[in-house]
């Protein structure tokens, strides 16, 4: 059934791409980022873990973290400073002396006041302000020569190989130690020095300098030694001291401390957020959608954790196997978990006196077409009958919108129950203007009028899908009348529109008179491209000769070539995200249809020019729709980076970018339309319709919940595309997710009248 299905699709569309110039990608097992924040009243000064136990010290009281939550150690050391973890034990440095944590409990060490800890020739070595010890047979014994140390510079040197000094040498002020290449390095205050046991060598570096004369930390890794500091890092290999900065990768200067990770990873704390650097990737972890503050004191790693102290609390980064299918079924969960569904439609909810609300908002039918594509897609990959029925029961939903109104091929934006619904009827439309609710007669709905190019777009670009991947008997004849009535009732309307009142609405305009004319001339390409792509859809579904003389009047009008620069680069007013969104499903509706070779030359011409723009974003959504329709190589090992990299909390959380000292564009791409950096998703919230929020910072606080269609909808088209390969392991540990029992999250379940049938 499925591989006929297939073949009567691809049947329909005699200009499907048959030739590719991309690979299908693998879907590897990779770590998955999950987000846990414990906030604190307190700065978390210092934290530290090894074997599976976490020590973080808030203030002066020191805790343990157990299952995510912090809970103070009862009998707990007083004056603690530092908590340090060496081989595979934790330390703390106090004023009284050091502890170890050991056999579950804290035993005192030392009595002497230590700075910092390093493993050095597998002995662990501790530092005072001036002097070095190493633990043998369980006692601290000094590094310090018996006749003191020798310095670097040659001309004290004497022909026996001693030295007579005026002033005795000082290892010290020692702020940290570390072990690189067999020997003992010291962070003095701005000045790193090498201990070989006897010389105190000031003059072992033969290239470059420090940063800044402000250092904080140092870390042996590999063959490097990083030094942090307030202009970035310092990175000793051999003799030579490199400075790498905002414009090596970098994204924050001001660095605090140095760690080592789980995966032969680095991490560093700076004064604004965290900074992973792995595979010879920069990954910068913010306040808000990972940490409760910028501010990073210290930073401990266990197996697949990284804990980051920050000024108010503890950010927990947990690495779980992922795959994309499982990443998938996560977001599917979240849904229903979440009570994102609604009568078909899909929300987005936000609190409302402390209680997660559900948004019937300016688009629902838009927020809805993500998610029915998406289940069309799935289940022409799938066959799984569980989302046909998801994706019928949202195709409901979008034929609702036009029963509702009683007036055929006008679509309502969105419905809101009169009992049901906890949220409130919006009082804005469109450009400022007053909202336009109407009643129905029986008093159990509110509809809303002033309907959009984008909610048409979305119907068009949605129902079609349907129509052609899932619809049988029934379902396909309304799927064609719906498309049918709505391109009908905008060539009826002088190709507008029109509300109630017979005049037509603020944005839903495709007429010459608008788009030719200064008012809406900036509009003329991409509202160009949606009509074409309406007429084309609807001959393809129902070959009346009404849509075709529509689709010659367009081009008549001109309307193919104004879509050759529908793309708006400048001014800065004329680009909206949004836009692009449109532009996308109407390229993918227009281009599965059209069959002219003339025109479809000028369509391909103008989604070159829209990718070539667009592509730097690496949104999987525009490179698998440009794959899709053109075949050529459309970045997808750029796209598989973005789906991995999607974060897995759904909340608009907050996040801060501007800052940053790495904004500046990869030099493979070019920013087009101004773009200072292509952020990461990990770096700021995208949009549940995978779109990209274009800003550098935002302080939404989590206050909504976003609906994940967009991964879904992108996620299942590469599968159906073959873009992405089914993953080659069956264990369910990484391709699925089961039930959460005993937590409650999101909105209250829907309990007002049912949707009406609509067929």
């Amino acid at each position: 059934m499925l591989i006929s299905l297939i073949t009567a699709v691809t049947a329909q569309y005699p200009t499907q791409v048959t030739e590719k110039q991309w690979k299908p990608q693998n879907d590897e097992v990779y770590l998955q980022e999950i987000s846990v924040k414990i906030p604190t009243d307190k700065p978390v000064v210092s934290i530290a873990e090894a074997g599976g136990v976490c020590f973080a010290l808030v203030g002066e009281q020191l805790f343990r973290i157990e299952n995510e939550t912090l809970k103070q150690e009862s009998g707990a050391l007083a004056g603690i400073s530092v908590l340090k973890s060496e081989n595979n034990e934790i330390w703390a440095i106090a004023t009284d002396g050091l502890y170890r944590f050991k056999s579950g409990k804290w035993n005192k060490a030392d009595n002497r006041k230590y700075v910092d800890l390093c493993m050095h020739t597998g002995l662990l070595h501790a530092a005072t302000n001036d002097e070095i010890f190493r633990l043998e047979n369980d006692k601290f014994v000094t590094t310090k020569p018996v006749d003191g140390y020798y310095g670097s510079d040659v001309t004290m040197m004497m022909e026996d190989g001693t030295q007579i000094l005026s002033d005795p040498v000082e290892l010290g002020p020692i702020a940290q130690i570390e072990s690189y290449s067999g020997t003992l390095y010291v962070l003095r205050p701005g000045q790193l020095v090498l201990f070989d046991g006897k010389t105190v060598n000031q003059d072992f570096i033969d290239w470059g300098r420090l940063p800044s004369p402000n250092t904080s930390d140092l870390l042996s890794f590999g063959n490097r030694l990083y030094i942090a500091t307030d202009r970035g890092l310092g990175e000793l290999r051999g003799a030579a001291l490199k400075i790498i900065k905002g414009s090596d990768g970098l994204p924050v200067e001001q660095t605090t401390c140095l760690r080592k990770g789980f995966d032969n990873d680095l991490w560093i704390g700076t004064e604004r957020g965290a900074v992973r650097l792995v595979n010879n990737e920069w990954q910068y972890f913010g306040a808000g959608m990972w940490l409760p503050d910028g501010q990073v004191n210290d930073i401990a790693a266990g197996k697949n954790v990284v804990y980051v102290a920050t000024n108010t609390g503890i950010g927990i980064i947990k690495y779980e196997p992922f795959t994309l299918l499982k990443k998938a079924a996560y977001f599917e969960r979240h849904i229903e978990e979440w009570g994102h569904k609604r009568l078909g439609f899909l929300h987005l909810l936000y609190q409302k006196d402390g209680e997660w609300v559900r948004e019937v908002s300016d688009n629902d039918g838009g927020h809805t077409a993500p998610y029915l594509a998406a289940m069309c897609y799935k289940y022409a990959v799938t066959g799984d009958k569980a989302a046909r029925a998801e994706a019928v029961e949202s195709f409901k939903a979008m034929i609702w919108l036009n029963k509702i109104t009683e007036h055929e091929g006008f679509i309502a934006r969105s419905i809101w129950s009169t009992t049901g619904d906890k949220d409130e009827r919006g009082r804005h439309g469109s450009g400022g203007l007053p909202a336009k609710w109407y009643p129905t007669p029986d008093g159990k709905w509110y509809w809303k009028g002033d309907t959009s190019s984008d909610e048409v777009t979305s119907h068009f670009y949605s129902v079609a899908i349907f129509h052609d991947l899932v619809a049988e008997g029934k379902e396909k004849e309304v799927a064609r009348e719906h498309l049918r009535k709505m391109a009908s009732y905008i060539i009826d309307c002088g190709w507008t529109m029109n509300d109630l009142d017979g005049k037509p609405t603020r944005w839903a305009r495709w007429n010459p008179e608008y788009l030719l004319r200064p008012y809406g001339f900036m509009d003329r390409g991409l509202n160009g491209l949606e009509a074409l792509a309406y007429m084309e859809a609807a001959i393809a579904a129902t070959g009346d000769q009404k849509f075709k003389d529509g689709y010659k009047q367009l081009i008549q009008w001109g309307y193919p070539a104004n879509t050759l620069r529908q793309k708006n680069t400048f001014p800065p007013e004329t680009i909206a995200p949004w836009d692009d969104d449109l532009a996308f499903m109407s390229y993918y509706t227009l281009l599965r249809y059209a069959k002219d070779p003339v025109l479809r030359s000028i369509y391909l011409r103008s989604l070159e020019r829209t990718w070539e723009v667009k592509r730097l974003e690496q949104m999987p959504w525009y490179n698998l729709a440009y794959g899709a329709l053109t075949g050529n190589d459309c970045d997808l090992d750029q796209a598989m980076k973005f789906f991995r990299e999607w974060a897995l909390d759904c909340h608009e959380n907050s996040y801060y970018n501007s800052h940053r000292d790495d904004l500046f564009v990869d030099k493979k791409y070019t920013a087009y339309d101004g773009w200072a950096k292509i952020l990461s998703p990990r770096d700021a919230f995208t949009d549940g319709t995978s779109r990209r929020i274009n800003e550098f910072d935002s302080e939404r606080g989590g206050r909504r919940v976003k609906e994940p269609t967009g991964f879904l909808r992108d996620y299942w088209m590469g599968r159906y595309y073959g873009f992405i390969k089914t993953p080659d392991t069956n264990d369910p540990k990484f391709t699925k997710v089961g039930p959460r029992t005993g937590q409650k999250f999101g909105a209250e379940p829907y309990t007002g009248p049912a949707r009406p049938e609509v067929y």
